[in-house]
């Protein structure tokens, strides 16, 4: 079984995912690393180069190979932010696999991406409406949903793992 973290970015995905896999003596895949791997670019370059929706189309699938390929055995799988807006993408989540929402508020979600070097090529202006306008593709796409505000990645962690056994 696939446990998919869905989110916005900074909503923990990534970090909580490691966390939830190292718990659990299984593969954890970060499908942005997957992107990069096959493309042998960055994010930031393929969203310069081939657009939003030419990345859209490597994280489709990137998405339908992860699933095929670890859907047999027990993996943690990172999503990027938007891989659910694409409804097929959602679609797959719901049949092949565990969709986990880890729910910020905005608030807390600006405070994570403070970062400037987070290499992220969709964190600045316009993201808080394009947060607003992925919240209920989130919440439709998810099994479970988590709220992660004031909470450290391990209990976020536990909370995954007790929703899991």
């Amino acid at each position: 079984m696939v446990i998919a973290l869905t989110g916005f970015m900074g909503s923990g995905k990534t970090t909580v995912g490691r966390i939830v896999a190292d718990a659990l003596g299984c593969p954890f895949v970060d499908l942005d690393e997957v992107i990069v791997k096959k493309a042998g670019r960055s994010i930031p370059d393929l969203f310069a180069t081939e657009g939003e929706a030419g990345f859209r189309t490597r994280e489709w699938q990137a998405l339908q190979e992860t699933v095929r390929k670890d859907g047999e055995a027990t993996a943690v799988l990172s999503l990027g932010g938007g891989t659910i807006i694409r409804p097929e993408a959602a679609r797959l989540l719901q049949e092949k696999a565990l969709c986990i929402y880890l729910r910020a508020t905005w608030e807390t979600l600006q405070e994570r991406l403070q970062d400037p070097s987070g290499g992220r090529p969709l964190a600045g202006e316009g993201a808080a409406d394009l947060y607003r306008q992925r919240l209920p593709l989130y919440e439709s796409a998810a099994h479970l949903t988590l709220d992660t505000d004031g909470l450290a990645p391990e209990e976020i962690a536990d909370e995954i793992i007790i929703s899991c056994l």
